[in-house]
């Protein structure tokens, strides 16, 4: 990894982009359940306090809610995005490409990815678990990265600029439009998502009981 890349690293694991980790895991872990999440059971899943979850979500202005006022997306999302995640049979989306590297490592799973730039590129395939990437189609894949210089909304700022491209060559006109961003591999993508993951799990500490990491049978 490049110095640029180190700082990325950094960045996303720290509080700069407001997630929480103590907040962010527990969400994870039930969003990727495939049903809307009561901020109730957040705060019995996190072991913290009503309030404490709310003031937390506020922090993340992105976040995704239904009518009702639930948790669909922080992240990990149930709303369609061009970056399909299935994980244990459950068809989910993300906010960005990393976030598909960063996932199987946080929830223990193994998932398969379909992405396309914008939705319209060519597709790319991967199929990863928590030890690391199994298959990618096609094999010349790579990842747009981008180091904003503010990610507190990180959705807009760093997520919408970081795409699953089928090649270096597709991936030309995005990097001629952001001169400052770079394309990586997909199995250095995997590195550096599996890294992020690490840190917050370290530093999430012990989970409350009952919150138990979800299996998948991909």
């Amino acid at each position: 990894m490049n110095g640029k890349t180190e700082t990325v690293i950094d960045r996303l694991a720290s509080q700069e982009s407001g997630l929480e980790t103590w907040l962010w895991l527990p969400l994870l872990r039930l969003l990727a359940s495939g049903d809307p999440v009561d901020v109730i059971d957040l705060a019995a899943a996190a072991g913290r306090p009503v309030g404490d979850v709310r003031r937390a979500l506020v922090a993340v202005p992105d976040t995704e809610y239904d009518g009702s006022g639930r948790i669909i997306g922080q992240g990990l999302t149930q709303r369609s995005t061009p970056h399909r995640f299935e994980v244990d049979g459950e068809q989910l989306y993300t906010w960005c490409a990393l976030d598909t590297l960063i996932f199987p490592a946080v929830l223990g799973t193994a998932a398969r990815i379909k992405s396309s730039y914008r939705g319209s590129g060519t597709p790319v395939r991967i199929s990863v678990d928590a030890d690391g990437v199994n298959s990618v189609e096609p094999a010349t894949a790579v990842m747009s990265l981008v180091n904003p210089a503010d990610i507190s909304s990180v959705r807009s700022t760093f997520c919408n600029q970081v795409h699953f491209f089928a090649s270096p060559e597709e991936a030309r006109p995005w990097l001629d439009a952001h001169p400052e961003g770079e394309i990586v591999p997909v199995a250095e993508a995997y590195r550096l998502g599996t890294t992020i993951a690490h840190r917050m799990l370290r530093d999430e500490g012990p989970r409350p009981s009952g919150t138990a990491g979800i299996s998948c049978s991909c």
